[in-house]
């Protein structure tokens, strides 16, 4: 069940990709235009309006509020099935454009999680099952024009002591806007 659900968020989070700004393609022999101050001064301004700083992160589509974090071992409530410790992540999503977006997929095009604790590769975490059975029916939901949606996320933990860091980016392949830091607290 828990990766039918991330497949299917997967597959939703890929209309997110483009949350982030969209480049011009250039065709084969055209010539770049200059841009005139009041473009530079626009493109600034677009740039303050996406971020990632005190538990929330906004792109253009979309805004995540963190609002609680915590580690659940294994065998606790909210981890009764996995085989790992957890990461638990409650949040809230407000959808800002007229697009299909869900809390689930929103966070997949958005974060990734890594534990440093490798000194030879990047350790990126892996999205365990949700840890809290209240969402179980609504994670997937479309979120409306402007409206809020709580929802949580788990990662699966490979050791209890190295901090989690999230890293936000705008959309699956857009640009980094930002990282936080999360201690391990039991």
């Amino acid at each position: 069940m828990k990766k039918l659900i991330f497949s299917a968020a997967l597959v939703l989070s890929l209309g997110l990709a483009g949350c982030g700004e969209e480049k011009a393609k250039e065709e084969p022999g055209e010539k770049e235009t200059p841009v005139s101050a009041e473009q530079n001064v626009q493109k600034e301004e677009t740039s303050k309006d996406v971020y990632f700083k005190d538990n929330e992160v906004k792109i253009e589509d979309l805004k995540i509020n963190i609002t609680e974090t915590k580690v659940i071992p294994v065998g606790e409530k909210g981890n009764e099935y996995g085989e790992k410790p957890i990461f638990a992540i409650w949040y809230s999503t407000t959808n800002l454009s007229d697009k299909e977006i869900d809390p689930t997929s929103a966070w997949i095009a958005v974060f990734k999680a890594v534990q440093d604790n490798n000194p030879n590769s990047v350790n990126k975490l892996e999205i365990g099952a949700s840890p809290d059975d209240k969402f179980l029916d609504t994670q997937l939901e479309t979120i409306k024009k402007d409206g809020t949606v709580e929802n949580a996320v788990a990662y699966e933990l490979d050791d209890l002591e190295t901090p989690v860091t999230l890293i936000a980016s705008q959309g699956l392949s857009g640009d980094e806007l930002g990282k936080q830091d999360y201690e391990i607290k039991q």
